[in-house]
């Protein structure tokens, strides 16, 4: 990887390098990773403004005085900082020790809780993505659900660490959620069990005997090596594999450089993403090193509004790059880099201090990555004639010459089939793009002449 590094801060020690944000906020209280802050001194652009500090001492001296309860000097000053930082946008924030603790924890891929990525919205608890194998997950709760009420006691006042704090608790214990959903009339209650969180991070498999399928949850320190394994795996499962499907969606991201090198396997060569910010160690550039792992297989990934920062990194670079086909809905859209900077030896602020961009200069932040073949998740019904007669079906028919057998109305669709399109219509789309790449791939072979009806290699079949 050729990385332009930045000087690590005093907490370089505890985390890595380059980390991106997943998505806004947290994971049930889990502060997502973030980049490790420069140490360099900067100049100020511009003089303090005195007239303000003033008019800041003035409130602050009254609140110290007046305010109903007495507050210390130290809670107040913190709770200025925490201000200042809510209103920068909704990925600044300040690490007290336990954040920051929470921050390392996120990022190893276990924690406590109901496995979901959360922001906020209009004062309630948003569902940015359910984890895999998670309580959430198992429950039904959907990105996009809102939450209202916790244990019948509404969110509406609460900041986004009340709300996570009231959702932590012992494993096992249940909490009682009130969800708002798109679609859904009236507003509904869930009850989760708590659990220990243990995010797989990568799992794969074969699908029809031919086709890789990679699903990518988040992404953490050691997703891209674990990814490598999996898709030599395939590889040496199938060797004439036809193709992956790599799945990233409700992917909310996680570390930046795990992102990086996952594009780095598919990827010959070339520019995968770069950051750009007000100061020059803000601006950093991440490129692939030669080398396609599938040596130019082709790769459908499957993207949804889930699908957030590292997981746009890694769609957009394909993207770009012309490497893979995007198929699905917009991504979320969250282009931006924090960085962690050290205030005091065991406090932090998380400061948003970049845009990143697509190799073709494309900016995410708040726009999402747009699929190549857009395609919603939906539950088919197949609609079928009337009358559902083939040749085959009718008494008498005459039987195929080349003995192949009859094909009836009933194994037109192969019952595995018609199950992974009622279930998942994304991965099944994605699965018959692959097949139709495969195909095209193939050269053609031009018929000269009149097969021998008597060898079986003059069959249709085996001429597909």
């Amino acid at each position: 990887m050729n990385v332009k590094a930045s000087k690590l801060s005093g907490l370089s020690a505890l985390i890595p390098l380059v980390l991106c944000l997943g998505l806004s906020a947290q994971v049930f209280g889990q502060t997502e990773a973030a980049t490790a802050a420069p140490t360099e001194e900067h100049e100020p652009t511009s003089v303090l403004p005195l007239e303000d500090l003033r008019m800041f001492t003035k409130a602050y001296e009254h609140i110290r005085q007046a305010y109903i309860e007495e507050i210390d000097d130290k809670t107040l000053l913190e709770y200025a900082i925490r201000g200042m930082l809510s209103e920068l946008d909704p990925h600044s924030s300040y690490l007290d020790a336990s954040t920051f603790d929470d921050l390392q924890v996120n990022t190893r891929g276990e924690f406590g809780g109901l496995g979901i990525e959360v922001g906020m919205e209009d004062g309630f608890v948003k569902v940015i993505s359910p984890i895999d194998d998670t309580p959430a997950a198992r429950a039904g709760v959907e990105a996009g659900d809102l939450i209202i009420k916790l244990d019948d006691e509404t969110v509406k006042g609460l900041t986004l660490n009340e709300a996570v704090e009231k959702m932590r608790g012992p494993k096992g214990s249940d909490i009682k959620i009130t969800v708002v959903r798109d679609g859904v009339e009236q507003p509904f209650d869930l009850t989760l069990t708590r659990d220990i969180i243990t995010v797989r991070s990568v799992r794969s498999d074969m699908l029809e005997d031919s086709i890789g399928y990679l699903r990518i949850a988040q992404f953490q320190l050691n997703t891209a090596r674990d990814a490598k394994k999996e898709i030599e795996k395939l590889l040496t499962l199938k060797p004439d594999m036809h193709g992956l499907i790599l799945d990233l969606r409700n992917n909310p991201g996680g570390v930046l450089n795990a992102s990086v090198q996952l594009a780095d396997l598919f990827l010959d060569g070339g520019l995968v993403v770069y950051t750009e910010g007000r100061l020059n160690d803000s601006s950093t550039e991440f490129h692939a090193q030669p080398g396609d792992i599938l040596q130019g297989l082709p790769i459908v990934v499957l993207i949804n509004d889930g699908s957030a920062s590292a997981s746009e990194i890694v769609a957009g670079a394909l993207q770009d790059q012309k490497r893979a086909i995007l198929l699905g809905i917009r991504s979320f859209g969250k282009g931006s880099v924090q960085s962690v900077i050290p205030v005091t030896n065991d406090r932090a602020i998380k400061l948003t201090t970049a845009l990143y961009y697509t190799p073709s200069g494309r900016s995410i932040q708040a726009q999402g990555i747009a699929p190549d073949i857009e395609v919603e998740r939906v539950r088919v019904t197949a609609v079928r004639p009337r009358n559902q007669v083939t040749e085959a079906d009718l008494s008498g028919h005459i039987e195929n010459a080349n003995g192949n057998g009859d094909v009836k109305s009933s194994d037109r669709l192969p019952a595995a089939n018609r199950e992974l399109q009622d279930r998942d219509s994304q991965l099944y789309e994605a699965l018959n793009l692959i097949k139709g790449l495969h195909l095209l791939k193939r050269p053609p072979q031009p018929l000269m002449s009149k097969p021998d009806k008597n060898s079986s290699e003059s069959s249709a079949d085996e001429r597909s």
